[in-house]
C-alpha cells in the first residue's frame, strides 16, 4: 500500500511492506546535481588513474624515484640559509639565488648536472665581471647618459649572447650558459642604475650561486648517481640487440619458421617491433653522449672517453634498422613470394639472417665487456660467404620460374589469352617481390658491417682489452644452424674465395 504526504513542505513517499517497516524514497536529483555527480567521479577516476601510472614509472625505474628524493634533500638542506640566523645573517637576501640555483641545476644524470652547473659558473662570473665594467663606465658619465649606455650595452650583449645560440658548437656545449649571460647581465647592468653597493651584491649572489652548484654535484654524484655515460653504453647494446633479434624474427615469420611459435604473442610483437626503438634513438644518444662528456672518471670509464664514436655506432644501426622496416613492409605486403620460391631460398635465407645476427650479439659482447673478441673478423667473414651462397641461390630461381610459367601454359591450352597473360604477369611480379626481399637483405649485411667497423674504432679509441681466448677455432653449437663440420667446410671456402 503506498500512501504520501506532505511534511514541512517536501512531499515524502513511504512503501509499507509486511513486517510493517516503511522506506522512505529520496527525491530524484536535478540536472546540476547529475552533472556534480558525473564530473565528481570522472574526476576520481582520473585521479586514481594517474596514481597508477606513477606508481608503475617508480616501479619500472626506481632511480627516477631516487632522484625526486635527492632534489627534496639538496633543496632541504639549502633552505637552512633560511632558517638559522647564523647563516642567514651571512649570506644576508641573497639566500634565495642558492635555493634558485638547486632548483634549476638539478637534473637525473651526473653529466647534465655538471653540464648545467659549469655553464652557470662560467655564465654567472663572465656576465657578472662584465656587467660590473659597464656600470663603472656609466658611473663615468653624465648622469643623463647613463640610461643609454646601460641599455645600449644590454642590447649589444644579449644580441650577440642570443646569436651565440644559434652556432652548432656553442649550442651543443654552452647553450644554457648563453641564456644565463644575459639573464645575469641584464639584471647586474640595470640594477646598478639604482643600486649602490653593486660590486657587494653580485658577490654576495656569486657566493650563493656556488654554494648551491656545490651541493647539487655533491649530491648528485654522492648518492646513487645516474651516470649519462652508462646510459649511453646500455642504449648502444640494448639497440644492437633489438636489431638481431629482430631481424632473426622477421625473416622467420616471413618463412613461418617454427621458432617464432614457442614463444608468447606479446613478446613476439616486442621482438619484431624492437628495431623501431633504434629508429628513435638520435635525440637520447646526442644528449647523452654531450653529458657524457663532462662527467669524471667513474667505472669503467675514464674522463676523456670517446663517447662521440657511440653516435657513430648509433647513425650506422639506425642505418640498418631503416633495412629491417623496409623488410617488415615487405612481410606485411599484400604482394607474397609463391611457397616454391620461398621454399628454394628459405635455407641459404635463414642461414644468412642467424649469421647476421651471431655477428652483431659479438658486437654486443664486445662492447659490454669491453673487450676485443677475436672471432668478430671470422663471423664477418662468414656471413660474408652466406651472402655469395645466397646471391648464388637467387641466380638460380629464374629458371625455375620460366619452368612454372611454362607448366602453366601447357596446363592452359583451352584457355583464352587473357588468363595466360595474367599468369605471366603474376610470375614478373612473384621476381620483382623476391628480388625486393633479396636486395634488402643483401644490403642489411653491408649495414652490419659498417657497425662492425664503427666498433672496432671504438675498441681502438677506448684501448680494449684482447681477449686471451682463441675463438677461431671453436664454433659455438647451432651457430648459424650449422654443425661444427660444417663450419670447418665454410671457413675452407672463405679461404678459397
Amino acid at each position: 500500500m503506498v500512501a504520501g504526504e506532505e511534511m514541512s513542505g517536501r512531499l515524502e513517499w513511504r512503501i509499507n511492506v509486511s513486517n510493517g517497516a516503511s522506506k522512505v524514497l529520496e527525491p530524484e536529483q536535478g540536472l546540476v546535481g547529475r552533472v556534480w555527480h558525473k564530473a565528481y567521479s570522472l574526476m576520481i577516476m582520473k585521479i586514481w588513474k594517474f596514481l597508477v601510472n606513477c606508481w608503475k614509472i617508480g616501479v619500472a625505474e626506481p632511480r627516477k624515484f631516487i632522484h625526486c628524493v635527492k632534489v627534496g634533500v639538496a633543496l632541504s638542506v639549502v633552505s637552512l640559509f633560511y632558517y638559522m640566523r647564523p647563516l642567514y645573517e651571512g649570506v644576508g637576501g641573497n639566500a634565495m639565488w642558492a635555493i634558485m640555483t638547486v632548483v634549476v641545476v638539478s637534473e637525473y644524470t651526473v653529466g647534465s648536472t655538471i653540464y648545467k652547473s659549469v655553464n652557470r659558473v662560467i655564465a654567472t662570473t663572465i656576465a657578472g665581471s662584465i656587467g660590473v665594467g659597464v656600470h663603472w663606465l656609466a658611473s663615468h658619465c653624465d648622469r643623463r647618459y647613463q640610461p643609454f649606455v646601460l641599455g645600449a650595452s644590454v642590447f649589444v650583449f644579449a644580441s650577440t649572447a642570443t646569436f651565440s645560440r644559434f652556432i652548432p658548437t656553442v649550442k651543443a656545449r654552452f647553450d644554457y650558459g648563453a641564456m644565463i649571460f644575459i639573464l645575469t647581465f641584464s639584471l647586474v647592468s640595470i640594477s646598478g642604475y639604482r643600486v649602490e653597493e653593486l660590486v657587494m651584491m653580485a658577490q654576495n649572489r656569486a657566493s650563493t650561486v656556488a654554494i648551491g652548484i656545490s651541493l647539487v654535484i655533491l649530491v648528485s654524484m654522492l648518492c646513487w648517481p645516474v651516470w649519462a655515460g652508462d646510459h649511453l653504453h646500455n642504449q648502444t647494446i640494448n639497440n644492437l640487440d633489438k636489431l638481431a633479434n629482430s631481424l632473426e624474427g622477421h625473416v622467420a615469420d616471413y618463412f613461418n619458421n617454427q621458432e617464432n611459435d614457442k614463444i608468447s604473442e606479446e613478446e613476439l610483437k616486442k621482438k619484431l617491433q624492437g628495431y623501431k626503438c633504434v629508429l628513435n634513438s638520435k635525440a637520447t644518444e646526442e644528449s647523452m653522449a654531450n653529458f657524457a662528456t663532462w662527467e669524471p672518471a667513474h667505472g669503467r670509464f675514464y674522463f676523456g672517453y670517446p663517447w662521440k664514436q657511440y653516435l657513430k655506432i648509433g647513425a650506422a644501426a639506425r642505418s640498418c634498422a631503416y633495412c629491417i622496416d623496409s623488410l617488415n613492409s615487405c612481410i606485411d605486403s599484400k604482394l607474397q613470394v609463391p611457397e616454391f620460391l620461398k621454399n628454394h631460398i628459405v635455407d641459404k635465407c635463414t642461414r644468412l639472417s642467424s649469421c647476421c645476427s651471431d655477428v652483431l650479439k659479438e658486437l654486443v659482447t664486445s662492447i659490454k665487456t669491453r673487450e676485443r673478441q677475436s672471432n668478430i673478423d671470422f663471423l664477418v667473414d662468414k656471413m660474408i660467404f652466406q651472402v655469395e651462397e645466397f646471391q648464388n641461390a637467387i641466380k638460380a630461381v629464374p629458371c625455375e620460374i620460366l619452368f612454372q610459367v611454362s607448366t602453366t601454359n601447357e596446363n592452359s591450352v583451352d584457355r583464352n589469352r587473357e588468363k595466360i597473360e595474367n599468369s605471366n604477369q603474376s610470375s614478373l611480379l612473384d621476381v620483382m617481390s623476391l628480388g625486393l626481399v633479396s636486395t634488402l637483405l643483401i644490403e642489411i649485411v653491408g649495414r652490419i658491417e659498417e657497425i662492425a667497423q664503427e666498433v672496432d674504432k671504438l675498441s681502438n679509441m677506448a684501448e680494449f682489452k684482447i681477449k686471451k681466448e682463441n675463438k677461431l677455432q671453436e664454433i659455438q653449437p647451432g651457430a648459424c644452424n650449422q654443425t661444427k663440420t660444417e663450419g670447418q667446410e665454410t671457413m675452407k671456402a672463405i679461404e678459397e674465395v
